[in-house]
């Protein structure tokens, strides 16, 4: 079929929705938070200029992902039992006095080992380096020195003076070891896009790599200190392209300081796509970004527990984690192939324009000064980026299933011990379901009640009445159904008018007025055209929880 074929179909299918574009490619195409434009087909035309992605590809063939598990308490016992039971990396968030206890019994010199200390770094690679003694020299994995990272968790001011001194450590007694991680997920959480999460991460390293030359460093030997961390969400293609793009990104460095052009990435399943209602869902979720992440050619990966977003994960929780990983190298064979997203027209074109964009954006943080002294300027947009992507959320762009499509109304989230909790920080931490969560749990107090008043035989309201409940029931509303007249009896404050156009022309005003009469304090229709006595609309594409937070206003006035 030549693409002139498929215009003419897709021009067809179109024209049967209501839609008649000269153009089926712009009709259909969809643009990121990057203005990257997602077209609906490619081909060989749409492939980047030049010889080819080379850089891009990841992992060498046949050698599968670390599996990499975190724990932020120290709990001796689920570290053995990850370790026993798949996982080949810990990523340990524990404080340094506690590592001797956390690793009691653990073969050091057969697993990777990464630290996340923030400013204790230092004193958790000397207790790491007593626990090796003698087998210091085979011991793998990174220190996980991040101090741009942890300013963005905590607003404290940046110090890279360290970073020097951590890096002669590797050399002299941890050669297995790379000293520094540059984070991007800070930013990821912080609601900035795929781009804007690389170019900071290329700009972080670039600083990192500044301070270790500056301290005598050579720079072949600074580009193997480094390891990267980057979110992987459910997006998969999204999630593909970011880590061959970095790839790229960080090999454009890399020539121009004629160093190797290696990589090395830590991909985490993101935080921000987590949720708390319906948590089950969220293994769903993770799935997805581990594979793309595996097929990106991540390095190592870490698989967050589905109850990540309620506190400590469980024995069940943390063996789904690390089983997903396994199911995905073992059965699933996802690590056999190099690169295998390479040469996809899609992927190719995607990879190339995100890299694009993100090496402006890296370009504009150089022209601030950096990533230390461009702070502001990166927390600016990145809250213009949150905004955008919270307005799409609240209007179902996309719907997040099991909290804002397709709720469980009776279902109430798993108890789960706290969590530590972090610090406030310059950055903000968000999810995309926090603000229906929210209004649940503020439903679960109140108990919300709304009426949905139909009108005319099922036939005709059946759609619009279907649309109405899960809207509300996004917000933990309970709804009860029947005509306008049972309305009194229903115990409800609110009402929602459900029926066909042609039923709301005859009786949506009269229905508004018998409503109106029996008490019901704000009156919603399902659909966009106006009545007497309707106070507002609900449709799709409307703004969701604007209609919840009204209806939760109403009722509890």
């Amino acid at each position: 079929m030549s693409r002139e074929q498929w215009r003419e179909l897709a021009r067809e299918v179109l024209r049967r929705s209501g839609v008649d574009a000269a153009s089926p490619e712009e009709a259909m195409a969809t643009a990121t938070y990057d203005g990257i434009t997602l077209a609906p087909l490619y081909d060989a035309a749409d492939l980047p200029a030049g010889p080819g992605l080379p850089s891009a590809a990841g992992r060498e063939p046949g050698r599968p992902w670390e599996v990499r598990q975190r724990h932020e308490t120290a709990d001796p016992e689920a570290v053995m039992t990850d370790l026993e039971n798949g996982a080949d990396s810990l990523w340990l968030a524990v404080a340094p006095e506690d590592l001797p206890r956390v690793l009691d019994g653990v073969l050091l010199d057969l697993i990777s080992i990464v630290l996340d200390a923030g400013p204790r770094t230092g004193q958790a690679a000397e207790a790491l380096l007593a626990l090796a003694g003698d087998r210091a020299g085979a011991l793998r994995g990174c220190l996980g020195a991040d101090p741009l990272g942890h300013a963005a968790r905590s607003g404290a001011a940046p110090d890279l003076s360290g970073l020097g001194r951590l890096a002669r450590l590797c050399a002299d007694r941890l050669p297995g070891m790379r000293a520094i991680t540059v984070d991007a997920t800070p930013y990821h959480e912080a609601g900035g896009s795929d781009a804007e999460e690389l170019g900071c991460s290329i700009a972080t390293g670039l600083a990192y790599l500044r301070a270790l030359t500056e301290d005598g460093i050579a720079a072949g030997e600074a580009f193997g200190l480094l390891e990267f961390r980057y979110a992987a969400t459910a997006d998969q293609f999204a999630t593909i392209a970011k880590l061959r793009a970095a790839r790229l990104l960080w090999a454009r460095v890399a020539e121009v300081c004629d160093a190797p052009p290696a990589q090395y990435q830590h991909a985490v399943t993101s935080a921000a796509m987590m949720t708390r209602r319906d948590p089950y869902t969220n293994m769903l979720r993770t799935t997805l970004a581990c594979f793309a992440a595996g097929v990106g050619g991540a390095d190592a990966v870490t698989v967050r527990p589905f109850d990540d977003a309620l506190g400590l994960p469980d024995d069940f929780s943390r063996r789904i984690a690390r089983n997903t990983s396994t199911l995905l190298v073992e059965e699933a064979h996802v690590a056999r192939t190099f690169d295998p997203a390479g040469g996809s027209w899609y992927v190719e074109r995607r990879t190339a324009d995100l890299a694009e964009q993100a090496w402006a954006w890296f370009q504009e943080i150089e022209t601030a000064g950096g990533m230390t002294a461009a702070r502001g300027l990166v927390a600016d947009r990145l809250a213009a980026t949150r905004a955008r992507r919270a307005r799409d959320l609240a209007r179902l762009r996309p719907p997040i299933v099991g909290v804002s499509r397709y709720p469980d109304p009776a279902g109430s989230p798993p108890a789960r011990a706290h969590a530590p909790r972090p610090a406030e920080g310059a950055l903000p931490r968000v999810r995309h379901a926090q603000d229906f969560e929210d209004l649940r749990d503020l439903a679960d107090d109140a108990r919300p009640r709304v009426f949905l008043a139909t009108l005319g035989p099922a036939g005709e309201h059946a759609a619009r009445l279907a649309f109405a409940r899960g809207l509300f029931e996004a917000g933990g509303v309970e709804t009860v159904t029947g005509a306008p007249g049972d309305f009194a009896a229903s115990g409800a404050a609110v009402a929602c008018l459900c029926a066909g156009d042609r039923r709301y022309a005859a009786e949506a005003a009269d229905a508004a007025a018998l409503l109106r009469e029996a008490g019901a304090r704000w009156i919603w229709l399902a659909g966009r055209d106006r009545y007497d006595g309707v106070d507002a609309h609900l449709y799709a594409g409307c703004d969701v929880l604007g209609v919840l937070r009204t209806t939760l206003s109403e009722v509890t006035a």
